[in-house]
């Protein structure tokens, strides 16, 4: 088996290359991929959305898993299936890749294709070569930092949210080309869609009641706890049952988990108060809607920072996760713009608490926007789109 897919995946590679031999370079065509293709979201959305408004010249598709085309069906984004026939010929034909993950290793970057990489978030967890140990399955540490560094080898451009970020991505991605220090894309629209008939309208949209408040829980993932490479385990780890009465009147919870994240969490005994939108296609409706935010170690509180509301970290493995599993890049549990919970009471009361106390005032998130979210103005997609189509207009030349 494992001699089969060592064959098949040399083959791709192969056809990928004679593809590549056989078709011209198409000057105007841009191909864009969310997630390993399984969303039409994040950076790739909004430099999609811009490009397509500003430069109508340019022939904008998507990369898509199979498994998730229906978005794309219902919204007329056009796309085309990842890892198909047409699909490679399209990627060795586009003048330029944008992607906010790594794509697969053996697929080879044809030397005239400019590669954009946006990457997903404001590192806190240790990241590529900055990972201690590799907990993830199907691999071991060496190999992967490894692959990490290969496949960053290929990036002409890295989008960054800030210069924190910048520093960390050249040492943790080993990547000396250039980075465009804009701040992030995708969080233009929370500038610019962010006013109360805006919510209303996502609200009515997504089915949700309007006259209860509502805690945004988006988790990330755990890299020791999975259920095959690429497919990993999570679990509602407060009490159900007593959030149900206790918040029930005044609150609805809207749930997003991680992209890697395989499970399908029955909710049906929670209906009208627990909202599992895991699969909707791009969080930052949910940013806009909601009142607080829950989270624990994943990158989305830098981006919410900038609506500059309640925050507040659920981190009952807190001790596993900083000397295990990943590490952190900064005191995260002094620095944390919001309070550090490890249990239900903790976060019953810190919710209560978000209703009579300023949290921007006493976890003075003024500083950490300054140095997270200071470039974070509406225009990021302007900045990053200006700079890549004039790179490609002078790579015509």
């Amino acid at each position: 088996m494992k001699f089969l897919k060592v064959l098949t995946l040399k083959s791709y590679k192969l056809l990928f290359w004679l593809l590549g031999k056989c078709f011209h370079k198409d000057h105007r065509l841009i191909m864009f991929e969310s997630f390993l293709g399984r969303q039409y979201s994040d950076n790739p959305r909004a430099l999609y959305e811009y490009l397509s408004i500003q430069h109508p010249e340019y022939r904008l598709l998507w990369s898509v898993d199979r498994r998730h085309r229906k978005i794309f069906k219902e919204m007329e984004i056009p796309y085309v299936s990842r890892f198909s026939p047409s699909w490679m010929i399209y990627m060795n034909k586009a003048t330029l890749w944008i992607t906010n993950s790594r794509l697969p290793l053996w697929i080879p970057k044809p030397h005239d294709t400019t590669y954009l990489q946006t990457w997903h978030g404001t590192p806190l967890k240790r990241l590529g070569t900055d990972i201690g140990t590799v907990h993830m399955p199907g691999t071991e540490t060496e190999k992967y930092k490894r692959n990490f560094t290969r496949e960053a080898r290929k990036w002409d451009y890295l989008v960054s949210p800030n210069r924190y970020s910048t520093d960390i991505f050249r040492r943790a991605f080993q990547y000396d080309k250039r980075v465009l220090e804009t701040g992030y894309p995708r969080n233009d629209y929370l500038f610019v869609n962010n006013d109360s008939a805006a919510q209303e309208n996502i609200r009515r949209k997504l089915g949700l009641p309007l006259g209860k408040k509502i805690i945004f829980y988006a988790p990330t993932w755990r890299d020791d706890a999975y259920h095959a490479r690429g497919r990993y385990k999570f679990d509602l780890q407060f009490d159900t049952d007593r959030m149900y009465r206790e918040l029930s009147d005044d609150y609805i919870i809207i749930l997003r988990l991680h992209y890697l994240i395989a499970e399908n969490l029955d909710l049906s005994q929670y209906e009208g108060f627990l909202y599992d939108f895991s699969r909707y296609e791009d969080i930052r409706d949910l940013y806009v809607i909601s009142d607080l935010l829950v989270t624990d170690y994943s990158s989305v509180f830098f981006d919410y920072a900038n609506l500059e509301r309640p925050m507040i970290f659920y981190t009952y493995d807190i001790d596993n996760y900083r000397d295990k599993i990943r590490g952190f890049y900064f005191d995260f549990e002094t620095e944390a713009p919001g309070p550090i919970i490890r249990t239900t009471d903790g976060l019953l009361d810190a919710i209560r608490e978000t209703e009579k106390t300023d949290f921007n005032e006493k976890y003075d998130t003024v500083s950490f926007r300054k140095r997270f979210c200071d470039l974070e103005d509406g225009q990021a997609s302007k900045r990053v789109s200006d700079e890549i189509i004039c790179h490609l207009k002078d790579k015509i030349v």
